[in-house]
């Protein structure tokens, strides 16, 4: 990656951070954290995607991150930090045995058994004294010194992650998946263990995951079951095609449009769900290829900055 490559990307991180850096503790500055968190949950559903599968599991991920840095927090008074680590670390884990046994099938039969694990595991959390069952675990504060700062860490945390998923898909390990993708019986005649790949992929975006769930742990101070269904891959998945799956800056540009759209929506009442569905049908089939799609198309028309920009072709790598 070029210097202006890292510029176009870094730019935005660094004002990203700046802004959760200067928000006041507010609704403006929880509203920047669950974009954030956001954003890293979509980019870990797009990480499965670069071998093809759609991981509707992503939500038993995220919960698992949660319930880790919930558990050691509170019942064990385990360190912040290595709190969140353990969290993604735990995810990782359990992604590992998951993937080995279920990346062996593809398409519809995995989805649906990613579907079925998420509902497995939410419900076991329901069941389980020890979590807080249905009504969850409470007091999970970030220490005392961080509160102030709190937005600024989360922001960080998101940014350095994003960066090394971006880092990996752009890697040798990266290329692999892609082709993967495409078709994975020529990637086995060069001697490539397919299935191995797929699982340190699955491994890789799980971690993510449940980092993320860690700091949502953290953002909220509480967690329950219900916060962890389905519906959250499902949203992940929104926010990720809004977005644009081509790119890592598409789950953030997703995550950021359509929770902004969500907290306008809150004051809809009942016509909440409405708005909006409408907003992401609408997004979908206005921006098929998601926003950062639609401007990358603008700026790639003759006559557009792209165009008459060498800089910016060179960043492109044109």
């Amino acid at each position: 990656m070029d210097n202006h490559a890292i510029l176009k990307a870094g730019a935005p991180a660094v004002l990203a951070i700046a802004l959760a850096a200067v928000l006041p503790a507010s609704y403006a500055s929880n509203l920047l954290n669950w974009i954030a968190i956001a954003a890293l949950i979509a980019a870990s559903l797009r990480m499965v995607l670069l071998f093809g599968e759609l991981n509707f599991g992503t939500a038993a991920f995220v919960s698992i991150g949660a319930y880790t840095a919930g558990l050691l927090t509170t019942r064990f008074e385990l360190p912040f930090l290595a709190a969140i680590l353990a969290a993604g670390v735990m995810a990782a884990l359990v992604s590992i045995l998951f993937g080995y046994v279920t990346l062996r099938i593809k398409g519809p039969y995995f989805k649906l058994i990613g579907f079925a694990f998420a509902e497995v595991v939410r419900l076991c959390c329901t069941q389980i004294d020890w979590l807080g069952g249905n009504s969850g675990m409470v007091g999970i504060f970030p220490p005392a010194g961080l509160d102030a700062w709190y937005g600024t860490f989360v922001m960080t945390v998101v940014v350095l992650m994003l960066v090394g998923l971006y880092a990996v898909e752009r890697s040798d390990f990266g290329k692999v998946l892609t082709a993967i993708r495409d078709n994975d019986a020529v990637v086995r005649t060069v001697g490539i263990d397919v299935h191995r790949a797929k699982v340190i992929c699955f491994a890789i975006a799980c971690f993510a995951a449940g980092i993320a769930g860690s700091l949502q742990a953290f953002a909220n101070t509480v967690i329950s079951p219900g916060d962890f269904g389905v519906l959250l891959s499902i949203m992940a998945l929104a926010y990720l095609k809004v977005g644009g799956e081509e790119s890592i800056f598409g789950p953030v540009a997703g995550a950021a449009l359509l929770i902004l759209l969500g907290s306008v929506a809150l004051s809809f009442g009942a016509g909440e769900h409405v708005f909006y569905g409408a907003a992401i049908v609408l997004s979908v089939l206005i921006m098929p290829k998601g926003i950062v799609g639609m401007v990358d198309g603008l700026l790639r028309r003759p006559g557009g900055p792209a165009a008459s920009t060498p800089a910016i072709r060179e960043a492109r790598g044109q």
